[in-house]
């Protein structure tokens, strides 16, 4: 009997569920691009030999032979039935290099896909030319029979072969160790393929790093499986040329751990064409829904499924001080492999859970994790291991210096390609231009970075709302709060640009802009370009309206205090702050005690109650203080300074004692305080040319005005509990915008200016330069402070057909498009805390949606995919060709 075999050197994956195996036997299967094959017995080497010599195939080989691990007696096979796991030692044999040893009449081959498709097809053709049946039957109908090992690596570098009954029907685990063991005659296995070679540099690879190295634990084993094709039988297909619905035709099958894909084989291009859906679900581990979601949705991406259903492992870079010896690659090439089954039935991805944990503890365990976090770090770990650069050349960035952008983004792609080249950089990573622009000496610096997906700012994250109470300075209104929106990045001259315009303010006037605590100013916002991120929204601003012409003039702060019984001075009565402090420029002439009393009351205008209310005792301290002034100086007695030498009441010494009186007090000291009287010059000291001014009220004053606006200051956002807002919306577009809108960096990313020699808070701005294939787009949905957690559940309206970045790019290259079309998402539901993952994915050949919630998979309508649940999207490019006619023909999904 003759057969071949096809195996694949599979990363360490999870138990298999064998539905394949669990098939009845000898399930008749199409041949073609299987990673390995292996030809056995007799005639298996003249087979090999001929097809090498006539197609002039150049391929080593190294030979191996096979021995039961325990006991050799010959009852040993057939006692194996009984028998969880059967070992089997493989040791090499270099004596059959040069002939110094007969090979074994029980010989095997081992086989890459591509060298058993050119010997095949070479027998094939051999035999249509010279125009008889072959023995050999090769007319492609071929009975396969799947067989799953697991090898590992001994101290003397011998391999360990196991064939376990869990991972294999009964009837196919007593193939294989009918193969592995015949009676009393050696068995020898020459691996044409290089899966021997790399097993055990993998091995070496591991066995310094770690002390405790166990060729027998399940972490050090690798899962083979092996595809036995018995071509001695004749095939039993019936008229209709069919096995279990699926044609037979000379087509192949792709492999994974348990789980075989079948392949249909495209004769115009010898492309092979994936049968298996795709539609397979993720069993959730325990909040693993986050990976479940990010998986899917890369499981989905064409040149991906591709890639990873071809010989990728060649590609692997076990030296690369940055990757992971190519497990990562390894388990999420196994995980693919599985969910592109034809089997439908949900997997558990404990082994490529695992994997995760072991190279990035923070998604060890069983805490829910962030979907856009996984995703970062699988595509540059895949990257890290499929890196093509065995050593990184050095290179230098240069800064722009007036060249052109071209050359500045060519030569820093060109750096960054010598040291990264793997499939993830191929299709996923692209490249924006930063500019950075330093405030003072106006130096320009310009760089070109990768990117392998874009974090877009949602524009409801971007803006802040802010309250700010405004007070004016010469009396005409009271204070009024006014709501402005500003940029979460922005700086002060931002916020007084953005409030000047809420208060109409005029061209002769400015904006004094002060923060309040406890009755007090503690801070004022006279630096424009402090960032108001260090704003809480607890706090409470106030903005003053000074006359433009008095920038530089001193002020002065009034503050008020009354009496106010307190529990801890037993109900004894005390001086306490109340109100919202009031601001008033001083004249640039000798100020007295009368000028400071004057400039009160003008503040306190608005405050004052009308004149009906007004008690007899403060008329009568109106008629004398306006006697006292007529004698004293010659003014008019026009209505308006009637007006305010009314307000002057307190100028007599009995209306100031019945009213309020004031003291000049020391910012630093505030309980040293000094009286003012009327006609004391007072001198304004200091650098900040400031008059701090206590306001100590009487019953009588207080019962003239009605300060109730100045204990009632708002605060800058205040959030309403329970509350329910309209949702916010917002296109992807506007996303984009405020991407690539020029701000100011914040505190902790300050810029070393070249010029300056400092750090600088330099202005920003991003553009994309160039994209890639497959565009990915992360939307900032969660925002962390050091307090709080927030999501934003904002509406997000996205293309699905065709995203136009044509106007974003500043590279113009004509001959690549900036169109995407969508085809998967990750979608996040609830909150932070107890939120869950789904994905949303786009399926090519039956032209619809589907969606994956863990293990179930099930169809949805396009209509539907669009919530403010989207996080993170995927896109791929569309051809010119699908422009031209409006369709995507750019479809890679295997069909």
């Amino acid at each position: 009997m003759r057969r071949t075999t096809a195996s694949s050197s599979c990363p360490a994956g999870e138990r298999s569920p064998n539905p394949s195996p669990r098939a009845p036997i000898g399930r008749r299967r199409p041949l073609t691009g299987s990673r390995d094959a292996i030809k056995t017995r007799s005639g298996a080497r003249r087979w090999w030999k001929e097809a090498q010599e006539g197609a002039a195939i150049d391929a080593a080989g190294l030979p191996y032979a096979a021995a039961p691990a325990g006991p050799t007696s010959y009852g040993m096979r057939m006692l194996s039935i009984f028998i969880s796991d059967q070992a089997y030692t493989l040791r090499r044999v270099d004596d059959l290099l040069n002939q110094q040893a007969p090979d074994a009449s029980h010989s095997h081959a081992l086989l890459a896909a591509d060298l058993f498709t050119k010997a095949r097809d070479w027998h094939i053709d051999s035999v249509k030319s010279v125009g008889k049946n072959s023995s050999h039957t090769e007319d492609g109908s071929v009975n396969i029979y799947p067989i799953m090992l697991r090898v590992s690596v001994t101290q003397d570098n011998a391999l360990t072969v196991k064939v376990g009954k869990k991972d294999n029907s009964s009837e196919n685990f007593r193939r294989a160790n009918k193969i592995l063991t015949a009676d009393s005659e050696p068995v020898h296995i020459w691996d044409f393929s290089g899966r021997t070679t790399y097993i055990l540099m993998n091995a070496w690879n591991r066995m310094p790093h770690d002390s405790k190295y166990d060729s027998k634990s399940a972490d050090h084993e690798m899962p083979l499986e092996i595809h036995i094709y018995d071509l001695s039988k004749p095939v039993a297909n019936g008229a209709d040329g069919k096995r279990d619905g699926l044609a037979l035709t000379l087509g192949g099958s792709v492999f994974s751990n348990g789980s075989i894909t079948d392949m249909d084989l495209d004769s115009s291009s010898g492309r092979s064409k994936q049968v298996g859906s795709g539609l397979r679900g993720l069993d959730n581990l325990g909040n693993t829904c986050f990976m479940n979601s990010a998986v899917q949705c890369l499981a989905h991406t064409s040149k991906l499924v591709d890639y990873f259903l071809g010989d990728f492992c060649k590609e692997i870079n076990t030296h690369n001080p940055l990757g992971m010896k190519g497990e990562l690659a390894y388990a999420f090439g196994d995980l693919l492999r599985k969910l592109w089954a034809i089997d439908r039935t949900p997997i558990a991805p404990r082994q490529f859970k695992a994997k995760l944990a072991r190279f990035a503890p923070q998604f060890s365990g069983f805490n829910q994790h962030d979907s856009q976090e996984l995703l970062a770090f699988l595509l540059d770990g895949l990257h890290e291991d499929l890196n093509r650069v065995k050593c990184k050349p050095y290179s230098e960035a240069k800064d722009s210096d007036g060249r052109p952008d071209e050359e500045v983004a060519d030569e820093y792609w060109g750096n960054h390609l010598a040291r990264n080249d793997s499939i993830i950089v191929d299709i996923c990573q692209g490249q924006y231009k930063s500019t950075l622009v330093c405030p003072l000496c106006k130096k320009v610096s310009v760089t070109f970075d990768p990117f392998m997906y874009l974090s877009l700012p949602l524009p409801s994250t971007t803006m802040r709302t802010m309250t700010i109470t405004v007070f004016s300075t010469d009396g005409t209104t009271g204070p009024s709060p006014y709501t402005v929106s500003v940029p979460k990045s922005g700086d002060t001259r931002t916020l007084i640009n953005a409030l000047s315009n809420g208060c109409s303010l005029r061209d002769d006037e400015r904006l004094l802009v002060a923060e309040v605590y406890n009755n007090s100013i503690i801070r004022y916002l006279d630096e424009p370009s402090e960032v108001i991120s260090l704003i809480r929204d607890g706090d409470r601003l106030v903005a003053y309206r000074l006359p433009k012409d008095s920038e530089d003039a001193p002020i002065v702060v009034f503050r008020s205090q009354r009496m106010e019984s307190s529990l801890s001075s037993f109900g004894r009565k005390s001086w306490k702050t109340f109100g919202t402090p009031l601001v008033s420029s001083l004249p640039d002439d000798t100020v007295t005690g009368s000028t400071i009393c004057d400039l009160f009351l003008k503040v306190m205008t608005p405050f004052r109650v009308s004149k009906d209310d007004v008690s007899d005792a403060d008329e009568r301290i109106g008629e004398s203080s306006l006697v006292n002034e007529t004698a004293d100086t010659d003014m008019s007695t026009d209505t308006s300074e009637q007006t305010s030498l009314n307000n002057n009441t307190l100028e007599d010494e009995t209306g100031t004692e019945d009213a309020m009186q004031f003291f000049l007090t020391n910012e630093r000291f505030p309980d040293q305080r000094m009286k003012i009287e009327m006609d004391q010059p007072i001198t304004v000291k200091g650098p900040l040319k400031c008059l701090h001014v206590v306001v100590c009220w009487q019953d009588d004053g207080l019962e003239q005005y009605n300060l109730s606006s100045l204990d009632s200051l708002p605060e800058i956002y205040k959030a309403v509990l329970f509350s329910r807002r309209p949702q916010d919306t917002c296109s992807l577009y506007a996303c984009l915008e405020a991407f690539i809108k020029e701000e100011p960096l914040g505190p902790e990313d300050m810029w070393y200016c070249p010029g300056c020699k400092e750090h600088r808070q330099a202005s920003k701005k991003l553009d994309l330069w160039r994209l890639p294939e497959i565009l990915i787009i992360h939307l900032k949905r969660f925002s962390y402070s050091r307090y709080t957690k927030n999501k934003l559940e904002t509406f997000v309206d996205f293309p699905i057909h065709d995203l136009d970045l044509s106007k974003y790019i500043g590279h113009r290259c004509q001959q690549i498009p900036h169109n995407y079309r969508l085809y998967a998402i990750s979608n996040h539901y609830g909150s932070m805390g107890d939120g869950h993952y789904t994905a949303y994915v786009y399926d090519e050949r039956k032209k619809g949606w589907y969606d994956f919630d863990d293990r179930h998979v099930g169809p949805i309508t396009e209509d539907n995919i669009k919530t403010s649940a989207a996080y993170v999207l995927f896109y791929r490019r569309i051809q010119e060709d699908s422009l031209d006619t409006g369709t995507d023909r750019d479809s890679d999904i295997p069909t």
